[in-house]
């Protein structure tokens, strides 16, 4: 198996670009951004601190798109107990709407790259690739 790691990063890239920004298309939602509205379908409300991390995000990118989300009314920040310092974000009527597309486009897409695999290779291979991860998060 030579190159695994350099083929599964290619998978990445390759599924994402021609297949969830293709079906995501109409809604206009640039890169990054299927991600956050992603995370915070179950995160709503989560501090932009913890949102980049959990997206696995840098800081400064994540400023950028968050941007761009305020500014297209899909998400709003707030201040929260009085702390002026950090921002929690919110996902807006439109967010939710738009994080309902993403979730389609998502369940779309496991379905085109596993068909033809039985449910019991599936769950093998998602034990073994979050082991990998796991793997990966712990490397210094």
């Amino acid at each position: 198996m030579e190159h695994t790691f350099h083929y599964l990063l290619m998978a990445n890239q390759a599924v994402f670009q021609k297949k969830v920004l293709e079906q995501l298309k109409e809604t206009q939602l640039t890169v990054g951004q299927p991600k956050v509205l992603d995370y915070l379908k179950d995160h709503n409300g989560v501090s932009q601190k913890e949102l980049a991390l959990g997206c696995r995000i840098e800081a400064g990118s994540l400023t950028s798109i968050l941007n761009r989300m305020e500014e297209k009314g899909m998400i709003e920040r707030r201040i929260q107990n009085g702390n002026r310092r950090t921002f929690h974000i919110y996902l807006t009527p439109k967010g939710e709407e738009l994080q309902k597309c993403v979730e389609n486009a998502f369940l779309v897409l496991e379905e085109e790259v596993f068909k033809g695999i039985s449910l019991e290779d599936r769950e093998a291979f998602m034990r073994i690739f979050q082991d990998i991860y796991k793997n990966i998060m712990t490397m210094e």
